[in-house]
């Protein structure tokens, strides 16, 4: 792959990425369905493991996220797999907020590139 289609498939996994996180705050179920693979785990910055049904039926029950700001997004990539990373401020419906490293797994899955694997690490401040 030439560095131009390289970096059009950066654009591309950062615009999904971004699709995502506007889902999840808007419980826009059908994205969702879309975007995570049926064996997508995320890993809370607690450690609690989430699979994708018990994920998407916090979301889709109540509110959960009230706001998601992703900061720049890197992307490391092959033809199958990308890996993105970007620190996130993120506001839940509770009114807690947390402030994190988010790294997301993707691969391609025929013709639609589906979330497998999600972290989120916090970030405290120095001491």
């Amino acid at each position: 792959m030439n560095a131009n289609a390289q970096a059009a498939l950066a654009d591309t996994l950062r615009a999904i990425e971004r699709s995502r996180i506007q889902a999840l705050v808007q419980r826009d179920m059908a994205v969702l369905q879309q975007l995570h693979a049926p064996e997508y785990q995320l890993v809370t910055p607690a450690g609690r493991v989430f699979t994708r049904e018990r994920y998407l039926a916090a979301i889709e029950a109540e509110p959960f996220y009230a706001g998601w700001d992703a900061g720049a997004m890197d992307v490391r990539m092959s033809a199958q797999m990308a890996v993105l990373r970007y620190e996130a401020r993120l506001a839940f419906a509770s009114g807690n907020t947390a402030h994190c490293w988010h790294t997301d797994h993707y691969e391609l899955r025929g013709m639609q590139w589906q979330a497998v694997w999600s972290q989120a690490t916090e970030i405290r401040p120095p001491t």
